[in-house]
């Protein structure tokens, strides 16, 4: 299969050296704001608080990513100098508010932000989180699908690479701007029909970065003797999925996780991009004591992100080899007038 040469050094760029993507998000925004707001009070400065406690968690948990996801309301302008540059970037295109609608949530950018600032800003890859749920009305999946269109079109215009995160909420819900949780009544067959839907080419995702099929707190140990009927699920998921992709933790905790990413991995999963499940005990734990914070999670954080590491060289799927690439990879327009073929934004 042929690759751009921008989708190609962003893909490199995020994944290790095996081709293992091992992404810590610290983009996460309405959880956080919650925390600092009850722990500060009415002189709560969440730019400063928010900006100082992301600060923090990227430069402790840098060294063990290949890629940090920060968002650029609050990680990348207060911790811009604490990314590590031999690691990759991704940056978050949408707002965490959304439209609530009788029929469902309608995602919406940053205002004033654009995949074309993403890119020029050094950033690797380009996140959307878009609201999802194959139930929805016909007018809400019409805005999310030219949403996510109109990013695909940005990203291939730009040669960047596109991170889908379609997540399921609730029916009926208007939490939106809160903490995100897993709508616990899902069923797998929703996750499943979300996949089908995004894969088609027309939205030009690289990356997608899925829910578990199951409940996270349903999600049996994987050598347990029950976990065949949990695995085909993933299995299915695997299957549907041509393009790399990896689990999101979406507030899973730390063992629940685990599960998740074992059954991905033995699906194909090509790794993870996760947040709280590394990070959020030390951070409530600890804040605002910065140095308490860095000490928890270098303490419980760091040694949980090694073990997913080991876990997923041992049982995940370098991105190279996913089914799109079986064949191979191949630079588009890698002939003598390469500079002449490859086409200007």
């Amino acid at each position: 299969m042929q690759i751009s040469a921008g989708k190609l050094w962003s893909m490199r760029r995020l994944a290790d050296e095996r081709g293992f993507f091992k992404m810590t998000a610290v983009d996460q925004r309405p959880g956080v704001e919650a925390l600092v707001r009850q722990r500060r009070g009415a002189g709560a400065r969440l730019f400063e608080d928010v900006g100082q406690a992301k600060r923090v968690l990227i430069e402790t948990l840098s060294p063990w990513s290949s890629a940090m996801l920060l968002d650029p309301g609050y990680a990348y302008p207060r911790a811009a100098l604490q990314a590590d540059p031999r690691k990759g970037l991704l940056l978050t295109y949408e707002q965490w508010d959304c439209e609530e609608t009788p029929g469902g949530r309608k995602t919406f950018a940053y205002r004033d932000w654009s995949v074309e600032k993403i890119k020029r800003l050094g950033a690797d890859g380009v996140k959307l989180m878009l609201w999802w749920r194959p139930d929805a009305s016909k007018d809400v999946k019409l805005h999310q699908r030219a949403l996510v269109e109109q990013v695909g079109r940005d990203c291939r215009r730009h040669d960047i690479a596109f991170l889908l995160e379609p997540l399921l909420y609730p029916p009926g819900s208007a939490e939106g701007a809160s903490r995100y949780e897993e709508d616990a009544g899902k069923r797998p067959e929703m996750v499943l029909d979300t996949a089908r839907e995004f894969r088609a080419e027309r939205y030009g995702i690289d990356i997608f970065k899925m829910e578990s099929p199951i409940a996270a707190n349903s999600v049996p140990d994987p050598d347990a003797a029950e976990s065949a009927a949990c695995q085909r699920w993933f299995d299915e998921l695997g299957r549907t999925l041509d393009r790399p992709w990896v689990m999101l933790s979406a507030g899973a905790g730390m063992e629940p996780f685990r599960r998740i990413a074992a059954h991905a991995f033995r699906a194909g999963a090509s790794g993870y991009l996760a947040g709280r499940a590394i990070w959020w005990p030390s951070f409530e734990a600890a804040f605002p004591d910065w140095e308490s914070m860095r000490a928890g999670v270098l303490r419980d954080g760091v040694p949980y992100a090694r073990m997913l590491h080991e876990l997923l060289e041992r049982t995940g799927t370098p991105w190279s080899a996913c089914r799109a690439f079986a064949q191979g990879i191949e630079l588009a327009d890698a002939s003598a007038d390469f500079y002449a073929r490859y086409p200007a934004a």
